[in-house]
């Protein structure tokens, strides 16, 4: 149940039209279903063409943009990140509304098995992602996350939420960790 106008979305991508005119960014509005949301982003994955990568997501969005660096072994920026989570899903079997366009959607046990066909049980290159985590996040642990990013690039911030109330504030680490 994402948005491409989520605020930190909007703040990045103010950010890169301001001061990296030559980057190409896609922020995409993902499908609310996992069966459809997939195959989209595969698309979009192909059709950009890109020499190189660098995936950034947050809750969900993090968790598939660690399935799409470990599959093309590229940078990715990961904000309270959802760990597998196939599992935790299932609490949202059957009809969702989406908050942030009021898409109504039915989630079914196949969404949940593509979800499930995506996890790792761990990163193969820790050096290829900054974790972002808030510590009072609401919905996830953000312990899950240190755990499962360990070697990884770590910045934890205590207080906080799960919508990452610092994220303005961490575009230079952002910046020198995706060298741009």
């Amino acid at each position: 149940m994402s948005s491409s106008d989520s605020t930190k979305a909007q703040i990045f991508k103010e950010y890169i039209v301001k001061n990296h005119k030559n980057i190409k960014l896609y922020i995409p509005n993902i499908a609310d279903k996992f069966t459809e949301a997939i195959p989209q982003l595969n698309k979009l994955i192909e059709e950009s063409n890109a020499n190189e990568m660098v995936f950034m997501g947050s809750s969900l969005g993090g968790f598939f943009a660690t399935h799409y660096a470990e599959c093309f072994k590229s940078k990715a920026v990961v904000i309270n990140p959802a760990i597998n989570p196939s599992d935790g899903l299932k609490i949202y079997l059957g009809d969702n509304e989406n908050y942030a366009n009021g898409n109504k959607f039915e989630l079914t046990i196949d969404d949940i098995d593509a979800i499930k066909a995506l996890e790792v049980d761990s990163i193969k290159n820790p050096k290829n992602y900054l974790l972002l985590c808030e510590s009072d996040d609401e919905v996830l642990n953000y312990l899950d996350a240190v755990r499962f990013y360990k070697a990884s690039y770590q910045d934890i911030s205590f207080g906080g939420d799960h919508s990452y109330s610092r994220f303005k504030e961490k575009l230079e680490i952002i910046k020198k960790f995706i060298k741009i």
